[in-house]
C-alpha cells in the first residue's frame, strides 16, 4: 500500500460507520491532520488526476468511504476555476497535491437585492496546504492562476453535492442557480 492509499484508508478509519464530519464521534481536526501529514507524490495519485483543458476543472472520484462521504481528486485547468458556489450543507477539507490554488471567499447574497458578491477573503494555498470550507463560512471560488494544471484532494461529507447538486452564484448580481455536479472519472476510469 502506498502513502496515498494509506491516506484514503486512514480517512475511512476516522469516518468509520458515522454520518461524517458533523457526527459526535468524528473530529474535523483529526481529518485535517491526516491530510496535512500526507506529502504529495504524483506517482501515488496520478491515476485519478484526469485533466481536460476544455473544462475549468475535473471531478475524479477516488473513494466513497462509508457512503456518507466522498473523496475526489480535482484537476484545475491553468487560468480557470470554479464558479462561486456553496457546498450543499456539507463540509469540505481540501489538500493541494500539485501547484497553487487561489481560494476567494464571499458573503452570502443579501436577500433579493441584486448586487455584486462581496469578497470576505482571498488566499493562495500552496502545494501540500490543507484548507477547510463549509457553508457557515460563506461561499467560495477556487481558481488556478498558474500556467500548469493544479491538483487537489477534496473530502466532502456528507456527499450532498454529489447527490443533490449545489448553488452557483452570479458575481455581478448574487443570483443563484442550482446545478448538478457530475464526475469526470470514477476510481481511475473515465465515466
Amino acid at each position: 500500500m502506498n502513502r496515498f492509499e494509506q491516506l484514503v484508508q486512514d480517512i475511512k478509519d476516522v469516518l468509520g460507520p458515522s454520518s461524517g464530519i458533523t457526527s459526535d464521534d468524528v473530529d474535523v481536526e483529526d481529518l485535517t491532520h491526516i491530510m496535512e501529514r500526507y506529502v504529495s507524490d504524483k506517482k501515488e495519485w496520478s491515476m485519478y488526476a484526469m485533466e481536460d483543458g476544455n473544462l475549468g476543472y475535473t471531478r475524479n472520484l477516488v473513494d466513497e468511504g462509508n457512503g456518507k462521504a466522498n473523496l475526489l481528486v480535482l484537476v484545475w485547468t491553468p487560468g480557470k476555476g470554479s464558479a462561486i458556489h456553496d457546498h450543499g450543507n456539507a463540509h469540505c477539507i481540501m489538500k493541494i497535491l500539485r501547484g497553487d490554488l487561489t481560494e476567494t471567499r464571499y458573503e452570502f447574497p443579501n436577500g433579493d437585492t441584486e448586487q455584486p458578491m462581496q469578497i470576505k477573503s482571498e488566499q493562495v494555498h500552496k502545494e501540500n496546504a490543507v484548507a477547510y470550507m463549509a457553508d457557515e463560512l460563506g461561499l467560495h471560488r477556487v481558481s488556478n492562476q498558474g500556467s500548469d494544471f493544479a491538483v487537489s484532494l477534496h473530502l466532502y461529507t456528507p456527499p450532498n453535492v454529489a447527490k443533490n447538486g449545489c448553488y452557483i452564484f452570479n458575481p455581478k448580481t448574487g443570483e443563484r442557480t442550482h446545478v448538478t455536479c457530475g464526475l469526470y472519472s470514477s476510481h481511475g476510469n473515465k465515466v
